[in-house]
């Protein structure tokens, strides 16, 4: 289906946003149908959103890097047009998910840039399967051996995912109280100019959707229980990175000062921090011309740099 096209069956799913040269595709993977959205020619990129966006939130990327690769943004389980079952929002399912689609797709190898908790589960897709992974673009997103005495002054930023994990409640506030998403938002973009109300609306009616209201609540729960266990006991500093990543990070974020980031370059072969000025939680959003950049940079202006 063309990207110009909008589905708007009775009781079907929602319009599909109009981006143009997008075009759309289901892929079943590990017993759900999985949505992603394609665009562009050349080395394969794998694009993984945060929450509570989808593929989407990679409109204003899309245009730019799809004159040198094959975009694929993939909506992630319980998001955007994808499934919503009722389980397997922890991590390693996650990853499984995606290594499910790279099967499904006959792609060997690719390129990966992801955004938030999409960025997260390409930290842990690099270490489980380097193999499959060229280089790794990750934004607004802490590396998996971040220094306890620089994260710890900043847990008080997080006071929000308590709210969005705790069973019944996380799924009720995002059906009932679109505010409160709307606030998170509002207040991740620094930039007014990078916030597109539009996209904003989408994204606060994909988020209320009783099944992705409930996959949202699961996402955070499972990283509460599991993820944040594994940081604190410092599990991941057994693994070491080998796949080349940047990780871009916004200087204003509110969520993920830049401050946080120093420590993991011991635990990579190449591992390297940008902060872009000005920019807050969403900078592929408000710095797409840096998201760019940097992506062509790490994966060769051309494709070149993949294989």
């Amino acid at each position: 289906m063309s990207a110009n096209t909008r589905r708007e069956a009775p009781g079907g799913p929602p319009p599909m946003p109009e981006v143009e040269g997008v075009t759309h595709h289901h892929v079943r993977v590990n017993g759900f149908t999985m949505h992603i959205a394609e665009a562009g020619e050349g080395p394969p990129v794998v694009l993984l959103h945060g929450f509570p966006q989808h593929w989407y939130a990679w409109r204003r990327i899309i245009p730019d890097l799809s004159a040198h690769y094959r975009l694929i943004c993939v909506d992630l389980r319980g998001f955007g047009w994808s499934d919503a079952p009722a389980s397997g929002y922890d991590t390693d399912t996650r990853v499984d998910d995606v290594l499910a689609l790279l099967d499904a797709l006959g792609l060997d190898r690719v390129a990966l840039i992801g955004h938030e908790w999409g960025a997260w589960a390409g930290f842990m897709l690099c270490l489980r399967a380097p193999e499959r992974v060229s280089g790794y673009l990750a934004l607004n997103m802490v590396h998996p051996w971040p220094l306890h005495r620089r994260m710890l002054p900043q847990a008080w930023r997080y006071w929000y995912t308590a709210v969005l994990e705790f069973p019944l409640l996380g799924r009720w506030v995002l059906r009932n109280r679109p505010q409160f998403t709307r606030f998170l938002l509002r207040k991740g973009y620094v930039d007014g100019a990078g916030r597109d109300e539009a996209a904003v609306r989408e994204y606060l009616r994909s988020a209320a959707e009783p099944a992705r209201a409930r996959a949202g609540e699961a996402l955070h729960r499972s990283y509460a229980l599991r993820d944040v266990a594994g940081l604190a006991l410092g599990r991941f500093k057994k693994l070491r990175l080998t796949t080349p990543t940047l990780i871009l990070a916004g200087e204003k974020d509110f969520v993920l000062p830049p401050g946080v980031l120093p420590g993991g370059e011991r635990y990579a072969d190449d591992l390297r921090v940008e902060v872009v000025e000005g920019a807050g939680h969403y900078v592929h959003e408000e710095r797409p011309d840096r998201v760019v950049e940097a992506a062509k940079r790490l994966f060769g202006g051309g494709g070149g740099g993949l294989g």
